[in-house]
Parts: C-alpha cells; sequence; structure tokens
C-alpha cells in the first residue's frame, strides 16, 4: 500500500502521521512543537525530514493542513513565521504529489470519514446525504467553510470568515462590541469586534471581562479558568456562557441561511468541545431555530460537535485519496 505523510500545524504543536490511502495510522502520530524548530529557524521542511527520519518511511505523498491562509498554494501561518509551499515540501520528502490545505479546509474533507462515536449531536434535526455541509472552527482562532460534494471529489472554499463582525442585535450586543472594541485598542490591536473576538478562546475571556465588568467586578481569567467556573456556577462565568452560546448560535443560523447546509453543520476545535457541555442548559438549540421570515431554521439543519483530536490528519489523507 502507498504511503502517504500528513502534518496538521497548529499554533503550538505540529502533529504528523502516515496514511495508507484515506485511513491514518494512530500509531504513527507524533507531535512536533513548533516553538522550538522556529527559534532553530527551522519550519514545517525540517519536521517533516526528522519525522520521516524517525520512522524510515518513503511517502509517495504529502498534505499538510495550515493555521493560516493558503492562496496560489502557498500557506503562510497566522501564529508563526512559517511560509510553506510545494517547492519546500517535496523537497523535504521527496514525495511527487504535494498538497497545501486550510486547517480548515482539512476538517471539511475530514465529514463523513470521522467515526461515529467521535460525533455529538447538539442540534437534532434533518440530513439529506450528498448535500452541502458546513464545518465551523472554534479554537484558537474562529473560521467556517462550506464543504460541497461533487462527482470529482469535494470542495471546501477557503474562507477567512472568523473576522466578520460579531452579531449585534440588541442593547447589550451593541454594549459588548464597544466594551471589545476598546479592550483591543487599549493592548494596540485593531478596534474591530469580530466574531473570532467572542467565540475563540480569548474570546471567552472577552465575555468574562465584559461580565464582570457588568457586575462591577476585575475579569482577569484566561479561557481554562473561566470554563472551570462556569463549571463551579459562578454566575459571572455562566453570564459570559450565556452570551458565548447566544452569540454562537446567531451566527450559525446566519451561516446556515447563506449555505444552506442541507448536510449537516459541524463543530470543532477545542472551543466548541469545551463548551458543548453547556449548549443543551443554554439552549443552543432553541436559540438557533428562532424564528424567522422563512422558517428554514426551524424545520433544517442539524449541528454535531467533533470529538476527533485528529480530524484535520483524516481530512488530508482524504484529499490526498482523491486528487
Amino acid at each position: 500500500m502507498t504511503l502517504n505523510v500528513l502534518a496538521d500545524i497548529g499554533g503550538t504543536n505540529t502533529r504528523v502521521a502516515l496514511a495508507e490511502g484515506m485511513a491514518v495510522r494512530r500509531d504513527s502520530i507524533r507531535r512536533f512543537p513548533n516553538a522550538e524548530y522556529q527559534a532553530r529557524g527551522q519550519d514545517i521542511a525540517q519536521v517533516l525530514r526528522d519525522y520521516l527520519a524517525e520512522t524510515g518511511a518513503g511517502v509517495a505523498g504529502v498534505c499538510v493542513a495550515a493555521a493560516g491562509p493558503v492562496q496560489d498554494g502557498v500557506a503562510t501561518m497566522t501564529n508563526l513565521d512559517w511560509v510553506i509551499d510545494a517547492a519546500k515540501l517535496a523537497g523535504a520528502t521527496g514525495a511527487g504529489k504535494v498538497a497545501i490545505l486550510n486547517d480548515l479546509q482539512a476538517q471539511g474533507q475530514a465529514l463523513g470519514h470521522i467515526p461515529a462515536a467521535n460525533l455529538r449531536l447538539v442540534v437534532d434535526g434533518p440530513v439529506q446525504t450528498g448535500a452541502a455541509m458546513l464545518v465551523v472552527g472554534l479554537g484558537t482562532g474562529v473560521n467556517a467553510a462550506p464543504v460541497h460534494p461533487l462527482r470529482s471529489g469535494r470542495v471546501v472554499p477557503p474562507s477567512e470568515c472568523g473576522h466578520v463582525s460579531m452579531p449585534v442585535r440588541s442593547a447589550e450586543d451593541l454594549a459588548l462590541a464597544g466594551f471589545v472594541a476598546a479592550r483591543l485598542a487599549a493592548a494596540g490591536e485593531a478596534p474591530h469586534a469580530g466574531v473570532e473576538e467572542v467565540l475563540a478562546g480569548r474570546g471567552l475571556v472577552n465575555l468574562y471581562a465584559f461580565a464582570a465588568d457588568v457586575a462591577g467586578q476585575s475579569g482577569t481569567l484566561n479561557s481554562a479558568e473561566v470554563l472551570k467556573a462556569v463549571a463551579a456556577g459562578d454566575p459571572v462565568a455562566d453570564h459570559a456562557a450565556r452570551l458565548y452560546v447566544r452569540i454562537l448560535s446567531q451566527m450559525l443560523a446566519d451561516l446556515a441561511l447563506i449555505h444552506l447546509p442541507y448536510g449537516g453543520i459541524f463543530l470543532i476545535g477545542g472551543m466548541a468541545r469545551a463548551m458543548s457541555a453547556h449548549f443543551a442548559r443554554l439552549d443552543l438549540a432553541g436559540q438557533f431555530r428562532e424564528p424567522r421570515r422563512v422558517d428554514l431554521l426551524q424545520t433544517a439543519f442539524s449541528v454535531t460537535v467533533v470529538e476527533d483530536d485528529y480530524a484535520a490528519l483524516t481530512g488530508c489523507a482524504a484529499y490526498l485519496a482523491q486528487v
């Protein structure tokens, strides 16, 4: 069986694995700390060289999922000083088949190839086989993209929609947007209250700071601490969690009407997994299924959380198998 090498480059670590066709060898997965390579002036090319030297594998193809925009076959990492192109990957691996995907595109390619045990349904609804799907990433960053199954293969167009403006539909939303913009400006960042600033890991931090400010308190918890406080029943943290679920439901509803994902909506990433324990209590489903002029939100679409930490690697394997 022909072997391919796959890499999922996150902000902190790069996970590398071997695949036979569309099957990822779980026992071959290794993690490499990105900071150590960057400190030595090295990048993904050296990571792949080290991995192949360790495993002794020869590969026919290589596919990399990068946490950053991919344009004209070149990936520019968002949190690393790495630029990745086909020549670099081919030179490092000797592979004749090379592919570079945005990490969200890789997640979209994985849909339909993830074990049922790693899928948690959070909004029940009809699912049409072969219809468009929507993948939504909620983690260190936020992004979403439609997934279109075609006869020639699956198409997942690139997107950076995590940087669109957060939905503002109430006086509290307006106050939150102003609070987040001011907080960003004070930190020397662009004062734009985007979706990522309220739904990513740092977004939960911003929501907690806002909820604490409303309560006349100081909000200095990190995202992990906020999640622990939510689980413990802290009222300020619970306010932040309610804001999170409300904003998420509004974003998902808008995206559903834009893309019509009759094949389902799939949430991926650490924040999706962490917050999913609170979706039922905070009524994600009820808020998603709000009445609008068209009744699609009340009658169509399902929402599922993907609880597979290696889905991007599966997507890379699936993509190489179809090209």
